[in-house]
């Protein structure tokens, strides 16, 4: 539909997060450093965000786009609430804000690409805010030990969670499960090692998927025990 609808200039946008901060709504997210308009049918077009902007990179425009959807963002304000923190500090929810990728030609140490907190999958919160629009991992915990690119070739860009189904000894289906379903998951990465234990997280994450009722793409990624992609 033809609507009102907020613009971000990102060449002017500081990365303050001032208008994240002021969007009641949740449309606006902090992305390598910029806002960026995540959900257009979060977006109101009240226009919160913008005395909130103090480099003047937010303005109207009319244009296409989805209708504001006022029970989506109420559902999503009721899961955020839902994921509050209470409890162990090591468990708080928490998103990581990281910096624009360097470049290949940079020589500087590597960086982390984690993007949230907790990594495990019995401390992840179901309904935390990080998993709406995710790409998911969900690795088997030796794998980032083995292969030396974890963070730059799998954990970039994607919201993490790592198990070892043998040392737990708990089902991680029913809980991905409903992770999957209850939010909006775009993508899937299970990454195993090649030993035979670890065909206990490939299975579950792969019956939590078939479980949610869902067709998102997904694939499977195995580690040698000496480091390297199979």
């Amino acid at each position: 539909m033809l609507r009102k609808i907020i613009r971000i200039d990102e060449e002017k946008c500081n990365g303050c997060g001032a208008c994240a901060a002021a969007c009641h709504e949740g449309a606006i997210a902090m992305v390598d450093g910029k806002a960026r308009l995540m959900r257009e049918e979060y977006c109101d077009g009240l226009g919160d965000c913008l005395p909130a902007c103090p480099a003047g990179a937010i303005s109207f425009e009319e244009r296409e786009a989805a209708a504001y959807d006022k029970a989506a963002v109420e559902a999503a304000a009721r899961r955020k609430q839902a994921g509050a923190f209470s409890g162990c500090p090591g468990s708080m929810q928490r998103v990581i804000e990281r910096p624009a990728a360097p470049s290949p030609a940079r020589t500087e140490a590597a960086v982390s690409e984690l993007r949230q907190w907790p990594v495990q999958i019995k401390l992840a919160a179901e309904n935390a805010a990080y998993f709406d629009g995710c790409d998911l991992l969900i690795a088997a915990d030796c794998t980032a030990y083995a292969y030396a690119a974890f963070h730059q070739d799998f954990i970039r860009g994607r919201v993490t969670l790592i198990g070892c189904p043998k040392l737990d000894a708990v089902d991680y289906s029913e809980k991905l499960g409903r992770i999957i379903a209850n939010n909006d998951v775009r993508s899937l990465t299970i990454v195993r090692m090649e030993v035979p234990c670890c065909g206990g997280i490939e299975n579950a994450a792969k019956k939590a998927l078939k479980a949610s009722g869902k067709f998102i793409p997904w694939q499977v990624v195995t580690i040698s025990t000496d480091g390297r992609v199979l």
